[in-house]
């Protein structure tokens, strides 16, 4: 359990936090030495280059769009401070509108499907982005104070006191826009886990700190360049994972697998786990039920898997490979797997959504219970260089012998290699079938 709430740490602080952390120590005014200035000044050309380059080649507008949303923000301080005292100074006011615009942009995004930017949602998606800096500049240089005073005059809600003048220069309706946004990014990724939304909920709070900065003197620039960065290794990061996990369950998929049983030695285990009613729920609700299902007990299985890697190959079934175990030694991991998913309460509502939850539902609802248990089949080598697909095989044959003895159990299956039949030669000698066929 620690061990998967560490996990779970880690994947919400990396990249995102990483990044920022350092940032906050080295982009700062006097945080790094003054021969490093140089090369750290040209951090955003880089970072947007590579954006677009990878952006373009992975068909990712949500990244390229992003970037775009943050170059805006950084031209538009750049070109009309904040700071200027000026009475007719329009930069007091595109400040408030584009740091208000600038996390809705980027929650909006992170909703919007992914594709090229050249798609029809990129291409509307573009447009959008590129009429605001328009918009925007009308608003500030025509005088439409009507429009303008919504994002620039202090309000207060009835229940939560919004005096930001003392610790921000942000208006509030741009820190009520940073917070939302942060709030629903990161309860996204907590239910999706995708390394994407991760990623924008980081890049939101480094913008905020790189506009809450200017107060004390900091250049927005480098920061915003840091969120862009953080935009970047968020797609890498989510690219990875759609190459080596499936994307249903979360498990590792077909090329982590190769890849782990490439270098696999002599002694290890293999174990299917099947889930015993994935055919009849998917018979009976139909197969977006049954995907959720297995959706929500992949990640029991790898929280419980202890030192063996979960897959799914294919169908409801996931292969746990255990290295450098026997068949004995894993029986207790596996006996611990069974008892977890058993013990998992999911529920079906309206046919279409499964939750976990409690079965003490309140009187009158129409969920139904959707009991889960799981026959696990596991072998090993019994032989020296016996081949991993004898061995596979037998741990099927143990699932299959679990699921006819009514599910809910963990077989152990012997691998083994058929003897050769032999036949008598005319010389007294005793030759294998294959010599006689040849």
């Amino acid at each position: 359990m620690a061990g998967s709430l560490l996990k779970r740490a880690w994947q919400l602080l990396a990249p995102g936090g990483l990044v920022l952390l350092l940032a906050v120590g080295f982009l700062r005014p006097h945080g790094l030495p003054a021969w490093v200035q140089g090369p750290v000044s040209a951090l955003p050309v880089i970072v947007l280059g590579f954006g677009i380059v990878f952006g373009w080649y992975l068909s990712s507008n949500r990244l390229i769009l992003s970037l775009l949303v943050l170059v805006c923000l950084d031209r538009g301080i750049f070109w009309f401070p904040p700071t200027d005292s000026s009475p007719e100074a329009p930069g007091p006011v595109l400040f408030a509108i584009a740091t208000f615009l600038a996390p809705v942009n980027l929650l909006a995004l992170s909703l919007v499907k992914e594709g090229g930017v050249s798609s029809w949602r990129g291409l509307v998606s573009l447009l959008l982005i590129l009429c605001q800096p328009l918009l925007v500049l009308w608003l500030c240089l025509s005088g439409e104070t009507n429009l303008t005073s919504l994002l620039t005059t202090p309000f207060q809600l009835p229940l939560i006191p919004l005096s930001t003048s003392e610790w921000t220069p942000l208006p509030q309706p741009a820190v009520l826009a940073f917070g939302s946004a942060l709030l629903l990014l990161t309860a996204k990724f907590l239910l999706y886990h995708d390394p994407l939304d991760g990623g924008s909920g980081w890049a939101i709070l480094t913008t905020f700190v790189a506009v809450h900065g200017i107060q004390y003197g900091w250049n927005p620039t480098p920061f915003l360049s840091a969120a862009g960065l953080t935009l970047f290794l968020s797609l890498v990061q989510a690219s990875h994972q759609r190459t080596y996990r499936d994307e249903l369950t979360g498990a590792l998929g077909r090329l982590a697998y190769d890849e782990t049983v490439a270098r696999l030695g002599e002694n290890y285990a293999v174990a299917i786990v099947g889930v015993d009613q994935s055919k009849q729920y998917q018979h009976r609700y139909g197969k977006t039920v049954a995907e959720q299902v297995l959706r929500h007990v992949a990640p029991k299985i790898m929280a419980t898997a202890e030192t063996g890697k979960v897959y799914r190959l294919t169908g409801d079934e996931f292969t746990v490979v255990f290295s450098s175990r026997t068949a004995l030694d894993t029986l207790v991991t596996l006996e611990q797997i069974r008892k977890t998913v058993e013990h998992t309460t999911l529920r079906l509502r309206k046919h279409t959504r499964v939750w976990e939850g409690s079965r003490s539902a309140t009187p009158g609802s129409k969920d139904i219970d959707l009991p889960i248990t799981l026959s696990i089949g596991v072998a090993e080598p019994t032989a020296p260089h016996l081949s991993l697909t004898i061995v596979t095989k037998a741990a099927y044959r143990a699932l299959y012998e679990a699921k006819g003895e009514g599910g809910n159990i963990v077989k152990r299956g012997t691998a083994q290699i058929a003897p050769a039949h032999t036949v008598a030669s005319h010389s007294g000698r005793i030759v294998a079938s294959r010599e006689v066929e040849n």
